[in-house]
């Protein structure tokens, strides 16, 4: 997030040598760090492209934290017989030695300026002296934090379709978040799947195509078709996704951030904040503009409130939980009809 942008939101400021994942540096010693596994993995990997552009013939070491013995850094790092650039990833370092973390310690006051050692600690405070360290150093600091919110894992699949080339339509890349959003390695591979395997601009066909039974067994279709006032579609496709394994507890969750969507950009028409402020990506603006033609204040509220009471029965105030999520969906449907046909 650039500067402006993060001071808009209110996020702390990052110190200067800390930088995105996707933003990889050569440096003596780097730090990988933040909960997001597959955002590590693609900062070492950047890492490791970096440094064989420069050097095709970099060697490239692996030491596992939880594993290391005493001295094993030094020896990694230390210059080849034939000279050739190193990188040395120390992985696990969030379960590491304490051996570890003293060489660590050690080698980040003394660096070797031809080899990049970079330390992966996914998150956690063991090891906290040694991240310290590492930060005060000045050294790069590639922070992966976890990609939660819709918006970001969108983000994250234009980011991904932008290094192949590819473009596709706001919602295909929301079908394709819908469907596969819960677990960002699974998106990125559902993405790379139709990079290969399809050309032009993605559409929401495609996407429907090839994941379309994901799509139809989320609490994302249910709650769209609720929002939309189909109380027999919702409640088909409510039981599609019980029937297929899907858990009360998400599928309330879901007609939560779709209800939440929609009072956001309700807001937004008082002018008092903008889409970006709201962490909201303009095709959802407009999909939940058009989806409030059919809303009042009144239902909105009503909607909400029934979808508060579905959360707490289905965490444990209630016996069924299966009852309490398709009370709520019908309820959904109900408030969004139009007055008259109430």
């Amino acid at each position: 997030m650039p500067p402006a942008a993060r001071a808009r939101s209110g996020a702390r400021p990052r110190p200067g040598n800390v930088r995105s994942w996707d933003e990889p540096t050569l440096a003596p010693l780097v730090l990988v760090r933040g909960p997001e596994e597959l955002l590590r993995e693609r900062a070492v990997e950047g890492i490791v492209g970096l440094a064989r552009e420069r050097d095709p013939q970099t060697e490239k070491a692996q030491l596992d934290g939880p594993t290391y013995g005493a001295g094993q850094l030094q020896v990694a790092a230390s210059p080849s017989l034939f000279g050739e650039a190193k990188v040395v990833v120390l992985a696990g370092a969030d379960a590491g030695t304490d051996e570890m973390y003293a060489d660590v310690l050690a080698y980040a006051a003394n660096p070797d300026h031809e080899t990049t050692v970079v330390v992966v600690h996914g998150s956690g405070q063991r090891g906290k002296k040694m991240l310290d360290t590492i930060v005060a150093s000045g050294a790069p600091v590639l922070q992966c934090d976890a990609v939660t919110r819709d918006a970001e894992k969108a983000e994250f699949v234009a980011r991904e379709l932008r290094a192949a080339r590819r473009r596709a339509e706001p919602e295909a890349v929301r079908a394709l978040v819908d469907a596969l959003g819960t677990d960002l390695r699974e998106l990125a591979s559902a993405v790379a799947q139709l990079v290969a395997d399809t050309t032009g601009t993605l559409t929401t066909g495609v996407v429907d195509r090839y994941y379309g039974g994901r799509v139809e067994a989320t609490g994302f279709k249910v709650a769209d078709a609720a929002v939309a006032g189909d109380a027999g579609g919702a409640v088909a496709l409510l039981r599609h996704a019980l029937a297929t394994g899907a858990d009360p507890v998400p599928l309330v969750a879901a007609l939560a951030l779709r209800l939440r969507t929609l009072a956001k950009v309700a807001a937004l028409r008082g002018g008092a904040v903008t889409a970006r402020e709201l962490g909201l990506q303009d095709w959802q603006v407009r999909n939940a503009q058009k989806d409030l033609q059919r809303w009042t204040p009144e239902g909105l509220a009503r909607a909400i409130t029934a979808v508060a009471q579905a959360d707490a029965e289905v965490k444990g105030a209630g016996r069924d939980p299966v009852y309490a999520v398709e009370t709520a969906v019908l309820a959904i449907a109900a408030a969004a009809r139009p007055a008259a046909v109430r």
